[in-house]
């Protein structure tokens, strides 16, 4: 009997989608039956349908094609970044300041961000929610709707399936507002964020292959915990 609440099954749609949206390696591969049976026990509804699209996907994808279309699409498509700061703020001086309001916020959870893990990574952020942090999270996400629905559009126009993920996190929000609409026009509208390569030194660079968070062993414990509360 599923007795989870709306905002458990919150937390588990945001930590299996902290997972996907990590760099793919085996132990995602090796992962995938803890993933579909968390993606089960979630109700019926858009971010279920979402995940389970996805994870179709990697049923019939070897992992080298799926770890290419994953450089491909959130290393060299700058419409498709992972990371929220860069669509108000590009990466100029000012995203460095942006980056901190996160930072900030995953102290107040009793998080702290390993050196050189930019804290603005949708998946750093799904993760925060799926270890207890659902609130704070959220107010991540809601506060960067609209780079995170422009990132959604751009995996679309790419027929990229990690679209279904990102569907998915969005699906866990209320519906877009007016503001938050407008500001997604504003964006969209204006193009690629501006570059100017400072402000960010504290944070360091950050590659696929390097990143250190959903891809990590840990990360699969509170998924499986979870599965066991509520079976």
């Amino acid at each position: 009997m599923n007795r989870r609440t709306p905002g458990e099954h919150v937390a588990v749609t945001h930590q299996v989608a902290s997972v996907l949206l990590g760099y793919p390696d085996e132990r995602l591969y090796d992962a995938r039956p803890v993933l579909a049976e968390a993606v089960t026990g979630l109700p019926d509804g858009p971010a279920a349908t979402h995940l389970r699209e996805f994870l179709a996907h990697l049923d019939v994808t070897p992992l080298p094609g799926l770890a290419a279309h994953y450089v491909e699409i959130f290393d060299f498509k700058r419409r498709c970044c992972p990371y929220l700061t860069y669509y108000t703020h590009g990466d100029t001086r000012k995203r460095g300041m942006a980056l901190l309001r996160f930072k900030h916020a995953f102290r107040a959870a009793g998080f702290e961000i390993s050196d050189g893990e930019l804290p603005d990574h949708l998946a750093v952020v799904c993760e925060l929610s799926g270890r207890g942090a659902s609130r704070e999270a959220t107010r991540l996400l809601q506060e960067h709707r609209p780079g995170v629905e422009l990132m959604l559009r751009a995996l679309e126009a790419e027929s990229s399936p990690y679209a279904h993920v990102v569907a998915a996190v969005l699906a866990t929000l209320p519906p877009l507002g007016p503001r938050d609409r407008a500001a997604l026009h504003k964006l969209a509208a204006e193009g690629p964020p501006p570059a100017e390569e400072v402000g960010l030194e504290p944070y360091g660079a950050t590659t696929p292959q390097d990143f250190p968070g959903p891809l990590d062993g840990h990360l699969y414990a509170p998924l499986e915990g979870q599965l066991e509360d509520h079976r």
